[in-house]
């Protein structure tokens, strides 16, 4: 690993610090070195507040080592005005030599600008530096800005004998397949994401929260599925306490705050009209909880790009069969007594 690689990486662990609260916004990491020395860092912590690269510059107790300096970061540096001034400005105004980044923003409003800009200023910059790694981090971003669609995350448990669900329950509440352990984690991963999404079943028969209260973060925006208004309104998702969006045939019913209306053609392409639906509202990401049939309709459509699939030690005799996807393993964990396995499509 060489000295830009290893300042880049610095940047892309800082920047983690931002997921799940920066949405609509990347994550960003910068770094700014002086003579071989660290001395000032940062990150973007949530959208309307300053970037990763005011923060770092912000950190500095010597502003005069800045005309001397290198600073680093994960993303292109923002080249127009948002909810903050551009960060291209900032660091020609502070008289920053170079520049080292990490990867080129696809949003349409920098796409290269940033990196024109500095130019053109006689900045020396530097570009594509762990740039894979910098795709990744921002993996739900590049998507909804190259591919027009959120970063579709696929979740869902099987028992020991390969069924998600039985067949009939006694009273609309999930049936845990999965260990206490794993179930936190579910709640951290809704943390991460921007939007969580069910179908009618899942919400009529486990009568799902779908928040984070087993966790510490935002909860995600809630997406349901219910072509024909069957969900009762008592119903937790129409408790009006985390913003939802219900997808159904066209109705007259009238959307609230946090109440949302949305329909769709439920006899054609249904997974792309709801990725397209998604995108308007400006979702980056989503990760698809249930059911069987909701899953398996992205899974057919071929429109996801990340599986995580646990296996518990429950035993439930009969039920609600798996979601079949091919896939080649990425990665196996083991939390306590269940396995994980979670596949990345390679497009």
């Amino acid at each position: 690993m060489n000295t830009q690689e290893k300042y880049i990486k610095r940047c892309i662990q800082l920047a983690k610090n931002g997921l799940g609260t920066t949405y609509p916004n990347p994550m960003v990491g910068s770094v700014i070195v002086h003579e071989g020395k660290i001395i000032g860092e940062g990150w973007h912590k949530k959208a309307g507040e300053p970037h990763a690269e005011v923060n770092a510059v912000q950190s500095v107790k010597d502003k005069s080592l800045l005309t001397n300096a290198t600073i680093y970061v994960s993303l292109e540096p923002c080249s127009h005005f948002g909810k903050t001034p551009p960060c291209c400005d900032l660091i020609i105004r502070t008289g920053i030599p170079n520049v080292v980044i990490g990867t080129v923003d696809p949003n349409i409003q920098v796409v290269g600008n940033g990196i024109k800009k500095l130019i053109e200023a006689g900045v020396n910059v530097t570009v594509g530096v762990l740039e894979d790694e910098c795709y990744q981090l921002n993996k739900r971003f590049f998507t909804f800005h190259n591919k027009k669609r959120p970063y579709i995350i696929l979740k869902w448990a099987v028992s020991q004998d390969g069924f998600i669900a039985p067949v009939q329950k006694e009273e609309n509440k999930p049936v845990w397949i999965t260990n206490q352990y794993s179930r936190q984690l579910v709640h951290k991963w809704r943390s991460e994401e921007q939007a969580i999404l069910v179908g009618t079943q899942t919400a009529i028969d486990d009568n799902p929260k779908l928040d984070v209260r087993d966790w510490t973060g935002n909860n995600p925006t809630r997406i349901v599925l219910d072509a024909n208004r069957r969900i009762p309104k008592n119903n937790q998702l129409f408790d009006n306490q985390i913003k939802t969006i219900i997808i159904s045939k066209p109705s007259d019913e009238i959307s609230t705050e946090n109440c949302i209306f949305e329909n769709i053609d439920f006899d054609s392409n249904i997974a792309v009209q709801i990725s397209d639906l998604l995108f308007q509202h400006h979702i980056q990401s989503v990760i698809i909880e249930g059911g069987c049939k909701t899953i398996q309709t992205f899974i057919d459509a071929d429109l996801w790009d990340e599986a995580r699939a646990f296996k518990g030690s429950t035993l439930l005799k009969d039920g609600v069969k798996a979601p079949h996807l091919k896939v080649v393993e990425n990665k196996r964990l083991l939390i306590n007594n269940d396995e994980l396995l979670i596949t990345r499509k390679h497009d």
